[in-house]
Parts: C-alpha cells; structure tokens; sequence
C-alpha cells in the first residue's frame, strides 16, 4: 500500500503547489480563480489524505498532525468560499470540535517533547511543534466566533477563505522546498533560493489581506448575497 500512497501524496502535492500558484494569482472570485481553487482544493485533500495514511503507517506523529491540520484548514477555507449567506451548520460545530482535540493533541506533544518524554522526530525543531500548535487554536477561536456570531460575511469572510487556503497551500510549499532539500540538486540547496518559494503563500497571504482591507468592495465581497429579481 506504501507505494501507491506515496504516488498519491507526491502526484496531489505537485498540483496543489502549482494550482495554488494559479488560483492566488487570479482577481478572487474570477472563474480562473474558481477552477484553479477547486483543483487546488481537491488536490491537497489527496495530500494530506495521504499524508496522514503514510505517517500512520510510519509511526510518524508530527506528520500525521500535520496531514491532519492540512485537511482541516482546506475544508474549513473551501466551506467558506462556498457560503454566500451568513449562516452555520452543523459541519462549522463539527469543524470547531476537530480543531480543539486537534489543538489539545499537538499542544500535548509539544509540550512532552520540551520535557523529554517523548522523542523529537528528526528535522522538526521543537519551536515548529508549539508554533504549529498555535496554528488550529488560532482558527478553532475563529470557528467559535463564527459560530456564536451565527455566521460570517463581507471582508471577513473573504480573510477567513484566504488565510486557510494559504495556509494550507503553506504546508505544501514549506514541505515540498525546505522539508525535502534533498531532492534538488546541491547547487540549489541555498537558503536564498528554497525559501522565497518556501513562504510565497505568506506573502501572498499577507498582499490579498491588505488588497482586501484597503478595497472593501472585492469582487468577492460583491457577491456575497444574489441580486434581488425585480420585475
């Protein structure tokens, strides 16, 4: 099974990388920017689906949280997108439930590993476990806030969308060009040229963020809600 399961992990990386690309460069709410988010949106389910199966069958904790976090921020970021109305439902209750036991779990093994009774996995540094931490308690507050708002819309939604699938798209791209060094050739294995790709979704992140907030009247902000019909 570990064979097909890599192809998987590997094949849904590489077009989450460059459908990300794609979908983050389009004007949000475009149908370029549509059809690029729902490939990247399938895309990363098969990779950190994936993921998780692998780290599981590896004995692999921090990788199988870090699978587990991936699913969770694209499902909660696609979820988003979709709704128009200001509304929730029982997936968003579901959502806020899974991201506390997932917020206590990775909290747990970070703080067993600062005391020494459990192993560091190999190349995770032990401040990347309680920043990874703070990652599902930071969206598990905005799941809550939704939820006792009864919905969310206008710019907020939009930051909501944008930070999780960046995020998440951030998992790959940290993954794929800091995590796995050793794939490229040695003369690429430069800080200065396998991070930029490596932090691109925060910076794109943090660009939109900013688009956003100075232009409050986003094309996706236009269409939160369907033009009434008039006769």
């Amino acid at each position: 099974m570990r064979m097909p399961l890599l192809f998987l992990h590997i094949a849904g990386g590489m077009v989450g990388l460059i459908s990300g690309l794609v979908a983050i460069a389009y004007r949000k709410g475009a149908r370029g920017h549509r059809i690029a988010g729902n490939v990247f949106v399938v895309s990363m389910l098969i990779m950190g689906a994936s993921a998780t199966w692998l780290a599981n069958m590896k004995q692999e904790t921090d990788n199988i949280f870090g699978g587990l976090l991936t699913l969770y921020m694209i499902t909660t970021a696609w979820a988003t997108g979709r709704r128009r109305a200001p509304e929730t439902n029982s997936f968003d209750w579901g959502a806020f439930v899974f991201a506390v036991v997932l917020t206590a779990g990775l909290g747990t093994r970070a703080v067993l590993v600062a005391r020494g009774l459990s192993p560091l996995q190999p190349g995770v540094p032990l401040g990347m476990l309680f920043f990874t931490t703070s990652i599902p308690l930071l969206a598990a507050a905005g799941d809550l806030r939704m939820l006792v708002r009864g919905g969310i819309s206008g710019p907020p939604r939009i930051a909501r969308h944008l930070w999780r699938m960046c995020y998440g798209w951030f998992i790959a791209t940290g993954s794929f060009f800091l995590g796995k060094q050793q794939f490229f050739p040695a003369s690429m294995r430069k800080p200065y040229l396998l991070f930029p790709p490596a932090v691109l979704p925060l910076l794109m992140l943090i660009y939109w963020l900013v688009r956003i907030k100075s232009s409050p009247r986003h094309s996706l902000v236009k269409h939160e809600m369907p033009e009434p019909v008039t006769h």
